[in-house]
């Protein structure tokens, strides 16, 4: 896929559990290490970068020693609020030797539903990338429940790409892009590079459900499409498994599904 990335100043990135994250459940140091040289050089060259990582409840798993497949919802609450100082300490010593300043945001629904918080988020966001400075963003999952929990990190990715007034969301996944069906299940499945609307027969396409280690899937990306493209900002999805990939973005060709803005909106 051809883009023109000239004018694309501000860009939120979202990196999901299943792309930080090996099969067994906890962090790919490595790929980390990758995302963040990647990040930090994309962002000196002039572009100003807004990262939504998951990871908090995996890299608490590895410290609490709670068993994955039976989780209780305080368990992960727990898991998530020792994970969170790992994560953000592992990215902050990694963007730290590549001289780049890093802040921490944690998100609730309230935040993003209630015009005053809103506001003074979007403030926030605004006063930090005007400093250079990588906010990190993620949902506060140690006092969210399923009444105020924002949902997936994809819906958070779209909420923040409106709050701070991004001209692109970047979308890294464990796929390619988007299919016409699921190719894990269909070996003749169509991939579809180019999305000029989400309309009902797109949203179609993304039935069924993420991955294991992921709480999203490719509805929920086509969730977020919907929403930010409304909102004037172009989506891309694009398979995270080599962060290396954000490079081609900018260099104007990659592989992956990019969703334009929807015309009249």
């Amino acid at each position: 896929m051809k883009i023109n990335t000239e004018n694309i100043k501000r860009v939120v990135v979202k990196v999901g559990t299943s792309t930080l994250t090996h099969s067994s459940g906890y962090i790919n140091i490595r790929k980390v290490e990758k995302l963040v040289t990647c990040l930090a050089d994309i962002q000196n060259s002039g572009k100003r970068i807004i990262l939504v990582s998951s990871g908090a409840v995996s890299c608490g798993l590895a410290k609490t020693g709670f068993d994955r497949a039976s989780l209780t919802t305080e368990q992960k609450q727990a898991a998530a609020a020792v994970g969170q100082c790992q994560l953000i300490d592992m990215y902050a010593r990694r963007f730290s030797d590549l001289g780049t300043t890093i802040a921490q945001i944690l998100l609730t629904r309230s935040v993003i539903d209630e015009p005053e918080l809103r506001a003074h988020a979007s403030t926030t966001l605004e006063l930090l990338i005007g400093q250079g400075i990588i906010p990190i963003v993620n949902e506060n999952d140690t006092i969210s429940n399923e009444q105020i929990k924002i949902g997936s990190n994809d819906t958070l990715a779209a909420s923040v790409a409106a709050l701070c007034k991004a001209d692109l969301l970047i979308n890294m996944s464990d796929i390619n892009g988007l299919y016409d069906s699921d190719p894990r299940k269909n070996e003749n499945a169509k991939f579809i590079e180019y999305v000029p609307e989400v309309t009902d027969e797109v949203f179609g396409f993304g039935a069924g459900a993420g991955t294991a280690r992921g709480t999203g899937g490719m509805a929920a990306k086509l969730e977020s499409a919907r929403y930010t493209t409304k909102k004037g900002i172009p989506m891309i999805i694009l398979n995270g498994s080599d962060p290396n990939i954000l490079y081609d973005v900018f260099d104007g060709d990659f592989v992956g599904t990019y969703f334009d803005v929807k015309k009249g909106e």
